[in-house]
């Protein structure tokens, strides 16, 4: 019988396997940030020992850090307090830290894969359930707690138990204005917010091999918002050109053996899995999404669902959010205004996101009263951006390109939407308060967060395309 692709990486890093337990599972990369990191660092020292392969530990501040100044010292005393200990910490333990004002800091899950530090086949976790983007890398990629952060620190391993296999299959062409941030609220919106639940899910298809490694990256971020365990999609030549060169990517003959190794991470023909679903590109239209999890969504020309089309089981969790976001039954949400508009974050605060934003608000002007922010996902995004003249395009439509970091994604920094505002927002979760107590959030891709920053509303992309 034939090997699923989570199969042969999750297999090949089994230490040993606990009679009807989990498995101790070898992890080739840790990633770490300031917000989980201090308290698993503080159990080493109370243990009395020390980070057991340093070299296998890549860290730098992402959550707390301000987007703007960042050169100055951060004023909240909290989050200065935690970068503080981050730098803190890898240095007593030799870990590389790419501190605030690095070249190479920025949002964990961006940093890791721009820099080659992610390679294919690898298992990688970070104390950050977005994890699962690295598994767009053909990597078993997952989120962990605190206490597991301690465990990886102090073994290089962790105890995990084996989930299920699912596989999706998307198969046809994208639309125009449609992007993988479409593709998986589509799916997200077809399955519900809990409807991977224990399981890894394989990404295929000719839709999905035909995303760019950074379209790839959103589709297995998003997994978790389906309660999914992770993501994957496995490499090919996409994959293989984008990790070549990279800073931490193999060089010369080391390049050539892990290639042959690499190439050999798919699923085989006769590869069983737990549960099986596909899906038609032509289906996907540029998707936004109406209540308080990434499950409640719909095609941008749709409307919200009327109360009788709603599963009675759900009707109580439809309401509530319903009755949070200031929405009613059966509304179409074109020309809804926003108050706010938010692109970055790690699903999409990548290159190829901001030229989308950049090149859709070229020639055009800012909304009177929208207030937004461009936020890219590290200082090396920030620099090719501004290489790239989208800096310039942004000024000249009205809009700031701020410095790196997680910003708007979560409130724990200074970037936060006030109560009752709307956001449009290309992050991954619409939660209640998500965004800043009381904030209201719509998740939506670049193209239709641009096609909002111009109008001051909720705007089909296609219409401009």
């Amino acid at each position: 019988m034939g090997k699923s692709l989570f199969d042969k990486v999750w297999d090949a890093h089994v230490v040993t396997q606990v009679k009807d337990g989990p498995a101790v599972l070898y992890i080739d990369r840790h990633l770490i940030h300031e917000v989980t990191s201090p308290q698993a660092f503080a159990g080493l020292d109370k243990r009395g020992i020390r980070v057991f392969r340093p070299g296998q530990t890549f860290a730098t501040p992402d959550h707390n850090v301000p987007t703007v100044d960042q050169h100055l010292t951060i004023k909240d005393v909290l989050s200065r307090t935690q970068v503080d200990k981050l730098t803190e910490n890898t240095k007593k333990h030799g870990i590389q830290l790419f501190g605030l004002n690095h070249p190479y800091q920025g949002i964990v899950h961006v940093v890791g894969p721009e820099l080659g530090i992610t390679q294919p086949g690898m298992t990688i976790v970070c104390g950050d359930s977005h994890t699962a983007t690295h598994g767009a890398f053909g990597c078993v990629a997952f989120g962990i707690g605190t206490s597991e952060v301690e465990m990886v620190l102090a073994s290089q391993c962790i105890m995990q138990p084996k989930p299920k296999k699912m596989k999706i299959t998307v198969n046809g062409q994208l639309g125009t204005g449609v992007t993988a941030k479409d593709l998986i609220l589509y799916i997200i919106s077809r399955m519900s917010a809990s409807g991977g639940t224990g399981y890894f899910i394989e990404y295929a298809g000719t839709a999905v091999k035909s995303l760019s490694m950074e379209g790839r990256m959103t589709v297995c971020n998003m997994s978790i918002e389906m309660g999914a365990r992770g993501g994957m999609i496995a490499p090919d030549e996409t994959t293989f050109n984008y990790v070549q060169g990279r800073e931490y990517a193999p060089k010369g003959g080391e390049w050539d053996k892990k290639l042959a190794y690499w190439k050999t991470l798919h699923s085989d023909p006769d590869a069983l899995f737990d549960k099986e679903l596909q899906y038609d590109a032509s289906d996907i239209e540029p998707m936004i999404t109406y209540g308080t999890n990434p499950g409640m969504g719909t095609g941008i020309t749709g409307h919200i669902p009327e109360l009788h089309e709603v599963p009675a089981g759900n009707r109580p969790t439809f309401e509530k959010a319903l009755q949070y976001m200031n929405f009613t039954y059966g509304l179409p949400l074109i020309g809804k205004p926003v108050d706010y508009v938010f692109v970055g974050s790690c699903t999409n605060g990548r290159i190829e996101d901001l030229r989308a934003f950049a090149y859709f608000v070229k020639g055009r002007k800012k909304a009177k009263d929208i207030i937004v922010w461009v936020v890219p996902g590290s200082k090396q995004v920030e620099k090719q951006a501004k290489s790239e003249g989208l800096d310039k395009i942004l000024a000249d439509a009205g809009f700031e390109m701020r410095q790196p970091g997680c910003s708007a994604c979560l409130a724990m920094n200074d970037d936060k939407i006030p109560e009752g505002k709307y956001a449009l927002s290309t992050t991954n979760r619409n939660f209640e308060g998500r965004q800043g107590p009381g904030s209201r959030t719509l998740l939506a891709s670049p193209l239709t967060a641009a096609a909002a920053a111009v109008t001051g509303k909720i705007t089909d992309p296609r219409d401009f395309l």
